[in-house]
C-alpha cells in the first residue's frame, strides 16, 4: 500500500511543479499580447471555472473506468494544454490553452479518491496530508523554475512544463497501479444535500468562499502590481513568490502543531486572518520592495496558520461517517471562490491598483469575525446533529 501511495505522490508532485512553473510567467506572457488586469483575471477565472466543472466529472468517470486511466488521461491532456500555451501567438490561444488546462488539471479529486481507496479511516488523514505537502513542494519549486527560465522567453517555461507532464505520463504508465476501490453507499451519495442544510457546515463553506476570494485578490494581480510599481520581471516576481511559499510551508510543516496545541485552531484562524488583513491593507502603500516584504511576510504567516486551522475546524463539523462529504462541499466553496476572485481583482486593479488588496483585507476581517462567532471548539469532533444544536445558540 505504501509503495503505491508514494508512487501516486511522486506523480502528483511532478504534476503540481508543472502547474507552478506557469504561475509567475503567465501574467507577463498575457501582458505581452496586450492583456490588462481585467483580461488576466478572466484567463485565471477560465482555468478555475473548468476545474470547478470537471473535478466532480473526473471523479465520477474514475468510479466507472478506474483511477489509473483517468490519471493517465488527465496528465497527458495537461501536457497538450501546456504545449498549446507555449505555442500561443494571441490572447485567444492563451484562453484556449488555459481552458484546456483547467479541464485536465482537475484531477486532484481522482488523486484523493485513489488515497481513499488505499487507506483506512485510521490512517487516511495522515496520507491526505501528503497531498497537501505535494502542493507545498509544487508551489515552491514550480515558480522558482519558471522564474529561472523566463529570461529565455515566456514560451520556454511552458514547453518545459509540457515536457515534464509528458515524462510524468510515461512514468505513470509504468508504475501506477489500479487500486482496489471502496464502494460508496447510495446513502452517502445522497447525503451531500443534507449536510449542506446544516448551518455549521454552511457557515464554514461561506467562510472558505470569502477567504478564497480574498487571497485571490493578491494572487491574481500581484505580478502586474510588481511590474507596474517596481518594474519587476517574471524572474524577480518568482523569487518573491518562493519566499512567501517557503514561509507558509515552514509553518505548516512543523510549527502549526505546536501552535494548535497551545492556542487552538479557532484562535489561530482568527489571528491568521487578521494578520493577513494587515498585510493586504498595507501592501499598496509600500514605497519600495524592501518595505513591501514586511506586509507580504505578515500575509504569508497569517495564511500559514489560518488555512490548516480552518481545515481542522471544518473536519470537526462532521462525524467520521460524513466527513468526506463535508470536506467535498468545503473544497467546492474554495473552487467557486477561485472563479469569482480573479475577475473581481482584475476589474478593481484596472481602476486603482490598491483596490484588490483593500477588498481582500475587508473580506479577511469579515472571515475573522465569522470565525470568532462560531461555537465550534478546536479538536472536538461532533456529529452534525450536535453541530446544529450548538449553532442555534449563536
Amino acid at each position: 500500500m505504501k509503495s503505491s501511495l508514494f508512487t501516486l505522490f511522486s506523480i502528483v508532485v511532478i504534476d503540481l511543479i508543472g502547474f507552478g512553473i506557469v504561475i509567475p510567467v503567465l501574467p507577463f506572457y498575457a501582458e505581452s499580447y496586450g492583456a490588462n488586469a481585467t483580461i488576466l483575471g478572466l484567463i485565471l477565472t477560465s482555468y478555475a471555472g473548468m476545474q470547478f466543472l470537471f473535478a466532480p466529472l473526473w471523479g465520477r468517470v474514475s468510479d466507472r473506468i478506474g483511477r489509473r486511466p483517468v490519471m493517465l488521461m488527465t496528465i497527458a491532456g495537461a501536457s497538450v494544454a501546456l504545449l498549446i500555451l507555449g505555442l500561443s501567438q494571441s490572447l485567444l490561444w492563451l484562453f484556449i490553452a488555459r481552458i484546456l488546462g483547467g479541464v485536465f488539471g482537475a484531477n486532484i479529486s481522482v488523486a484523493t479518491a485513489y488515497v481513499t481507496d488505499l487507506t483506512t479511516e485510521e490512517n487516511r488523514t495522515q496520507w491526505m496530508g501528503m497531498i497537501g505537502a505535494s502542493f507545498g513542494i509544487g508551489f515552491v519549486l514550480g515558480p522558482a523554475i519558471g522564474g529561472l527560465l523566463a529570461p529565455y522567453g515566456y514560451h520556454v517555461p511552458m514547453f518545459v512544463a509540457a515536457g515534464m507532464a509528458a515524462i510524468n505520463c510515461v512514468y505513470a504508465c509504468f508504475v501506477l497501479k489500479e487500486p482496489p476501490r471502496h464502494q460508496e453507499t447510495t446513502e452517502l451519495r445522497q447525503n451531500r444535500k443534507k449536510f449542506f442544510q446544516n448551518s455549521l457546515v454552511r457557515r464554514f463553506c461561506g467562510i472558505n468562499l470569502l477567504f478564497t476570494i480574498a487571497v485571490t485578490q493578491l494572487e491574481a494581480v500581484f505580478a502586474f502590481y510588481m511590474m507596474d510599481r517596481f518594474h519587476y520581471d517574471a524572474r524577480d516576481v518568482a523569487w518573491v513568490l518562493v519566499m512567501m511559499a517557503l514561509i507558509m510551508v515552514g509553518i505548516q510543516g512543523g510549527g502549526i502543531r505546536r501552535l494548535a496545541k497551545k492556542y487552538g485552531e479557532k484562535q489561530l484562524l482568527i489571528t491568521g486572518t487578521f494578520l493577513m488583513a494587515i498585510g493586504f491593507a498595507f501592501a499598496p502603500w509600500s514605497p519600495h520592495v524592501g518595505i513591501l516584504l514586511v506586509p507580504l511576510a505578515f500575509s504569508s504567516v497569517g495564511r500559514g496558520i489560518a488555512q490548516p486551522s480552518m481545515l481542522s475546524l471544518v473536519s470537526s463539523a462532521a462525524d467520521a461517517q460524513s466527513r468526506g462529504s463535508v470536506m467535498g462541499l468545503f473544497q467546492s466553496s474554495a473552487s467557486l471562490g477561485r472563479i469569482i476572485g480573479p475577475s473581481l481583482a482584475g476589474l478593481f486593479y484596472d481602476r486603482f491598483f490598491g483596490l484588490p488588496f483593500w477588498l481582500g483585507a475587508v473580506l479577511l476581517v469579515v472571515v475573522g469575525i465569522l470565525a470568532a462567532q462560531s461555537k465550534l471548539h478546536s479538536r472536538h469532533a461532533i456529529s452534525l446533529a450536535e453541530a446544529e444544536l450548538s449553532l442555534e445558540e449563536v
